[in-house]
């Protein structure tokens, strides 16, 4: 059997506003007499109370579908993904936005180092995916990621008009994902997945091979196109 790449593991909108928590750090209070000839020892340390969180909103891109999103540092490496294909309901529904905040840690729960930041992500349609059965292997020509043409945000002027898609597998599956790690839409919940491969077949639609240990699965995705970029800008972690 032809072996094919291994997936790595490792998505401009609207007005978005981000703020940095500050730590908040109290001395305990001096000790008090009690009223009695023996008194409490006076605390040889101070209590120290630590709240790091970051309020993001921002304006949803007009389509249907489900909200990845992301922060990356000032290297512009993934350092969290916040959310991952999360529906409407998983965000707080303001006025004129959507909200949810950031810790400041990373997703092995690490308090991350104080700096520059940047939160952006991506809005999927559904994937409409068919099972074309088993093949005794993927066409040399198919890869680790595709070229996808995104929706263009009529919010605003967005430059990313063509990404780079990759494809990957945990546990719970094989998906779509960016180059760097966001995962955007899940194809898959087949287990004990061991090698994968992508190839365009049009400008809306793909296939995908994937290996278990019973075979290999010839997957056809299509609406792939259907994906908005937004970003909601750099901010400082305190």
């Amino acid at each position: 059997m032809r072996k094919f790449p291994i997936a790595n593991f490792q998505l401009p909108i609207v007005a978005c506003c981000c703020a940095a928590g500050l730590a908040i750090g109290q001395e305990a209070p001096p000790s008090t007499s009690l009223p009695s000839e023996t008194s409490l020892p006076s605390p040889t340390a101070s209590t120290f109370v630590s709240t790091r969180s970051v309020p993001l909103r921002f304006v949803p891109p007009p389509m249907d579908g489900t909200i990845s999103l992301g922060i990356w540092d000032s290297n512009d490496k993934l350092v969290r993904v916040l959310h991952r294909e999360s529906k409407i309901d998983k965000f707080t529904v303001e006025e004129n936005s959507l909200s949810t905040t950031w810790d400041g840690k990373n997703d092995a729960g690490e308090d991350l180092p104080a700096g520059k930041y940047r939160a952006r992500g991506y809005l999927v349609g559904k994937l409409k995916v068919d099972d074309l059965g088993k093949v005794v292997s993927p066409p040399d020509s198919a890869t680790d990621h595709v070229s996808v043409k995104l929706v263009m945000n009529p919010l605003v002027a967005d430059t990313r008009a063509i990404m780079e898609t990759g494809i990957g597998f945990d546990s719970k599956g094989s998906f779509l994902k960016t180059m760097d790690g966001l995962p955007l839409a899940t194809i898959s919940e087949a287990e004990n997945l061991s090698r994968i491969a992508i190839q365009k077949n049009g400008e809306k639609a793909a296939d995908v091979w994937q290996e278990d240990p019973s075979g290999v699965q010839h997957l056809h995705v299509s609406n792939i196109d259907k994906m908005i970029a937004f970003d909601c800008g750099f901010f400082e972690l305190k």
